[in-house]
């Protein structure tokens, strides 16, 4: 048996078939593998694109619907702004600036600043009154509790103000944040041949993916560009909507290449470079400041501890062995 089946494998014919068979099979493989293989990374750049794609959607759908862009004034605030003439005595050119940089537009925007710089100091009185002279929770003389009452009300006209000024920082770091890359979405577009508002509108729409704030501006510029008769004022509304050195940079070199022809692409690609400059030494100077601020939580909360585990054990053995 043994020897019938090693003449079989011996045999050159079985040899020739197995060979051939093989060589069949490898042809069959190197045909039909590109067909049966997948390409992954052309699937994962697929699966990136989608969802880039996707985010681009949700910011654009996020940006469309965005109702701080122009909002209606309330009916009830409205009436009692009118009533009062609230912006005659309460409205000012600063605070209408302030509600633009914080990225309040609109009439309602306005209206409801007013409404607001009435209510809050008369419900903070209120408060103050009901819990130093009902509640008498505080047990002074007369005379401190108005202090108290007087300091709450300067507070509560304070509070609208305050909520502004924090509302245009935030506004204001996310733009400063986004900033460089815009500059560079921009010279590529500029560089590209693109005009200026085409250049904006394109970039307000890769950007928002990044800061729906700097999109939104983009996209007021854009609008601006289109409908004004001057288009310096376009950038200069640009400047004073964002109130941002860099910004306001980048809105006087287009101001001078619109009035006296100067190349633009220099200009971005000087100033792009400076933001990222920018931007890093802001990351270099906070990065110095955190020694000094750690200062006093160490002291406070490190050392006790420290001390707490370097003495305890000695002042054990001192006990142990008294």
């Amino acid at each position: 048996m043994s020897a019938t089946f090693i003449e079989f494998l011996t045999n050159p014919k079985v040899g020739a078939m197995v060979l051939t068979g093989l060589a069949a099979a490898a042809t069959v493989f190197t045909l039909v593998q590109p067909l049966v293989e997948t390409d992954k990374l052309g699937k994962r750049m697929k699966l990136v694109s989608d969802e880039r794609e996707q985010l681009r959607q949700r910011e654009r759908e996020k940006l469309t619907n965005k109702s701080s862009l122009r909002s209606e004034p309330k009916a009830y605030m409205k009436r009692i702004v009118d009533r009062f003439q609230l912006s005659a005595w309460l409205g000012t050119d600063t605070a209408k600036a302030k509600l633009v940089m914080a990225g309040f537009r609109g009439q309602g925007a306005e209206t409801a600043f007013l409404f607001f710089r009435l209510v809050s100091p008369a419900v903070a009185a209120v408060v103050a009154i009901f819990y130093l002279f009902v509640l008498g929770v505080l047990d002074q003389p007369f005379i401190v509790r108005f202090g108290l009452v007087i300091l709450a009300l300067f507070i509560g006209i304070k509070v609208p103000e305050l909520y502004l000024s924090n509302r245009t920082s935030k506004r204001q770091a996310e733009i400063k944040r986004a900033w460089p890359d815009a500059l560079d979405l921009t010279l590529i577009c500029v560089e590209s041949g693109m005009a200026v508002e085409n250049s904006f509108r394109r970039v307000g729409i890769e950007i928002a993916t990044q800061s729906v704030v700097l999109a939104e501006e983009f996209a007021l510029t854009v609008a601006e560009l289109s409908y004004l008769p001057d288009r310096r004022a376009a950038y200069e509304n640009l400047a004073n909507r964002v109130g941002l050195d860099a910004v306001k940079s980048i809105t006087t070199a287009l101001i001078q290449a619109e009035r006296y022809g100067t190349p633009v692409g220099q200009a971005l690609r000087v100033l792009a470079q400076e933001s990222r400059d920018q931007r890093l030494n802001d990351a270099e100077k906070k990065a110095a400041a955190l020694p000094p601020k750690l200062t006093v939580p160490m002291i406070l909360f490190f050392l006790p501890v420290l001390f707490v585990v370097i003495l305890t054990p000695a002042i054990i053995q001192i006990f142990h062995y008294q």
